[in-house]
C-alpha cells in the first residue's frame, strides 16, 4: 500500500509543475497582439482578460480562464502530493504540510481574484504561493533521507529554494523602485525553481518507492 501511495504522491507532484507550466504556455501563446513577454510581463497577466491597463502593464489574455484554471489546480496538486507522502514523522511532517496548505491557498486566491481586479488579495495570493513554494522545497530537500531520494537531490530542491527567495527579494525591490525592468523575468526565477523542484522529486519518488 505504501508503494502505491509513493508512485501517487509522485504523480501528483509532477502533476503540479505539468500543469502551471501547460496552462501559463498555452494562454501566452493565445497572447498575440502585442506578443506577450515572459520577461516584462507579471505572471498574473495571464489570468486577466482584458484588455485592460493596470500597475503599469497592458493586459489582454484571451485564454486567461486556461491560466486561472492552472493557478488553481496546480497548488492542488502539490498538496495531495505532499500530503501522501511517506516517511515524513510528525514534527517533520506538520511544516511541510502547512507550507503545501500556503501553496495551494495562495493558487486558489490567484485563480479567484485576477491581477487587475482585487489587487490586495491577489496579492495575499501571490506572496502565499511564493512563500510557501520556495520554503516547502528547502524543507523537502532536508528531509531527503526520509523520503528515501538522493543527499543531491535534496541540495538541488534546497538550492532552488533559496533561489526562489532571493528572487523574491529582488522582485520585491524592483515593485518598489517602480524600474519595472525584466519583471517578468526575475518573478519567474521565484516560481519556476520551486516548480521544477516538485517534478524532480515526484519523479524521484515514483522511480524509488518508500517501504514501509
Amino acid at each position: 500500500m505504501s508503494d502505491v501511495q509513493n508512485r501517487v504522491a509522485g504523480a501528483a507532484l509532477v502533476a503540479s509543475g505539468a500543469v502551471y507550466f501547460t496552462a501559463e504556455f498555452v494562454a501566452a501563446a493565445a497572447w498575440s497582439d502585442p506578443p506577450y513577454s515572459y520577461t516584462h510581463h507579471f505572471i498574473s497577466n495571464l489570468g486577466v482578460r482584458g484588455p485592460v491597463t493596470a500597475f503599469g502593464q497592458f493586459m489582454y489574455s484571451p485564454l486567461a480562464w486556461v491560466m486561472n484554471t492552472g493557478f488553481f489546480l496546480f497548488g492542488l496538486a502539490a498538496l495531495a502530493g505532499v500530503a501522501l507522502l511517506r516517511g515524513l514523522p510528525g514534527r517533520r511532517r506538520w511544516p511541510v504540510v502547512a507550507t503545501a496548505v500556503m501553496l495551494a491557498a495562495g493558487g486558489v486566491v490567484l485563480a479567484f481574484f485576477p491581477g487587475s481586479g482585487e489587487a490586495d488579495l491577489h496579492a495575499v495570493g501571490a506572496f502565499l504561493g511564493f512563500l510557501g513554494g520556495n520554503v516547502l522545497v528547502i524543507l523537502l530537500g532536508g528531509a531527503y533521507r526520509l523520503l528515501g531520494v538522493t543527499r543531491r537531490l535534496g541540495r538541488v530542491l534546497a538550492a532552488a529554494g533559496v533561489l526562489g527567495l532571493v528572487s523574491l527579494v529582488g522582485y520585491l525591490a524592483l515593485l518598489e523602485s517602480g524600474a519595472g525592468i525584466l519583471i517578468g523575468l526575475v518573478e519567474r526565477g521565484i516560481v519556476y525553481p520551486f516548480l521544477i523542484g516538485l517534478i524532480l522529486l515526484g519523479a524521484a519518488v515514483r522511480k524509488k518507492p518508500i517501504t514501509g
